[in-house]
C-alpha cells in the first residue's frame, strides 16, 4: 500500500513539475528569441506581436498533439478496423455491421442501453432538480448538497464495490451482511441475489449511477435556479400562485435549457457506461451493455478486433449527435 501511495505522489509531482518546467522554459525561450527588453522602437513592437502570436500555441500545442495522438488517430484506426476481420488485417466490408444487427447478444445490449437511457438521465435530472429546490430553502442546505455531491468524487469501480456490499447475498441460514437483504429479512421477506435477477438487475445497477450523478445534476440546476430573477417569483406570489405552480410554471420554464443540458450530458455518460456493469455482473444474467460487449469481443476469448471496433463505432455514432447538440446548447446557455 505504501509503495502505491508513494508511486501516486511521485507521478503527481513529476506531472505537475513537468508542466511548470515546460511552460516556464518555453516562455523563457520565446523571450530570448524575441526580446522585448533591451530593444526599442519598431523592433520591440514586432517582438511583442510575435510573442503574442506564439504564446497561445505554447499552451494549446501539447493538448492538440495529445488530442491527435490519443483521440483522432484512434478514431480513424477504429473505423478502418471495423471493416476488417478478426485479426484486424483482412478487409471484410460491411460483414461486421451485418453481424452486429443480427446478433442476439448485441440486440440484448441495445435493449439494456435503452433501459439505462430511459431511466438514469430522467431520474438524475428529476432528483437533482428536487434536491436543488429543497436545499435552497433550508439553513443546512449547503451541508446536504456537499453530502449528495460526495459520491461524484468516487470512481465508478469504487462506487460499485460499495453497492456490491449493499446487494450482497449469503446462503440460506447465514447472517445477511448485505444492507438490502438484511432489511428484507428484518421485514420478514426472503433474501435475494439481486444482481443475478435478469431484467431487474439492470435497475439495481442503474441505482449506482443515479447515486453518483444526482450530485452533478443538483449542482448545475442549483446554479441555474439562483439565476432566476426574484421579481418573477415575487410577481407570481402576488398573483396568488402556490409553491407548486411557481415551481412548474415560473421556475422550470426559465431553466429549461439547463435541464436539457444536464439531461443530455448524463445521456452521453449512460451510452458509454462500462465500469459499473463490469464490476457488478461482468455482463452476466442479461445485464450486458454495448461498452462491455465491445470489451468482450476486443479482448476476451482470443479477441476479435473487427467486431470489437464495429461496436465501438456504433457507440461513437450514437454519442456524437447528442454531444454536438449538448455543446451548442451549453454555449447558448452560457454554462
Amino acid at each position: 500500500m505504501a509503495a502505491q501511495i508513494f508511486s501516486a505522489i511521485l507521478v503527481i509531482l513529476i506531472g505537475v513539475g513537468g508542466c511548470v518546467a515546460y511552460f516556464w522554459g518555453a516562455n523563457k525561450v520565446v523571450d530570448l528569441i524575441f526580446p522585448s527588453r533591451g530593444v526599442s522602437g519598431q523592433a520591440a513592437i514586432d517582438n511583442l506581436r510575435r510573442q503574442g502570436l506564439i504564446r497561445p500555441w505554447l499552451f494549446i500545442g501539447p493538448a492538440l498533439i495529445l488530442l491527435v495522438v490519443y483521440l483522432i488517430y484512434p478514431v480513424i484506426s477504429t473505423v478502418i478496423t471495423s471493416f476488417q476481420d478478426k485479426s484486424g488485417h483482412g478487409f471484410v466490408g460491411l460483414a461486421n455491421y451485418q453481424w452486429a444487427f443480427g446478433d442476439g447478444q448485441f440486440r440484448n445490449s441495445i435493449f439494456n442501453n435503452l433501459l439505462w437511457l430511459l431511466v438514469v438521465p430522467a431520474a438524475c435530472t428529476f432528483l437533482g432538480l428536487v434536491i436543488a429546490v429543497l436545499t435552497d430553502k433550508i439553513w443546512w442546505g449547503t451541508i446536504a448538497k456537499s453530502l449528495i455531491f460526495l459520491p461524484l468524487a468516487i470512481s465508478f469501480v469504487g462506487a460499485s464495490v460499495i453497492w456490491k456490499f449493499i446487494y450482497e447475498y449469503r446462503g440460506e441460514g447465514q447472517v445477511q451482511i448485505g444492507a438490502l437483504n438484511a432489511l428484507v429479512q428484518w421485514l420478514g421477506g426472503d433474501p435475494q441475489v439481486w444482481i443475478s435477477m435478469p431484467f431487474w438487475n439492470n435497475f439495481f445497477l442503474m441505482v449506482i449511477l443515479i447515486w453518483i450523478q444526482t450530485g452533478f445534476a443538483m449542482v448545475i440546476l442549483s446554479s441555474a435556479l439562483r439565476g432566476i430573477p426574484e421579481e418573477t417569483i415575487e410577481a407570481a406570489v402576488i398573483d396568488g400562485a402556490n409553491p407548486f405552480q411557481i415551481f412548474w410554471k415560473i421556475m422550470i420554464p426559465q431553466i429549461w435549457g439547463t435541464i436539457i443540458v444536464v439531461w443530455t450530458t448524463i445521456t452521453i455518460l449512460v451510452l458509454k457506461v462500462f465500469d459499473i456493469v463490469l464490476t457488478m455482473t461482468n455482463g452476466q444474467w442479461n445485464s450486458q451493455v454495448l461498452a462491455n460487449l465491445m470489451f468482450d469481443w476486443m479482448f476476451r476469448g482470443g479477441g476479435d478486433f473487427g467486431k470489437g471496433a464495429t461496436i465501438a463505432v456504433i457507440i461513437m455514432i450514437a454519442v456524437l449527435p447528442i454531444m454536438i447538440w449538448n455543446i451548442r446548447q451549453a454555449n447558448r446557455e452560457g454554462l
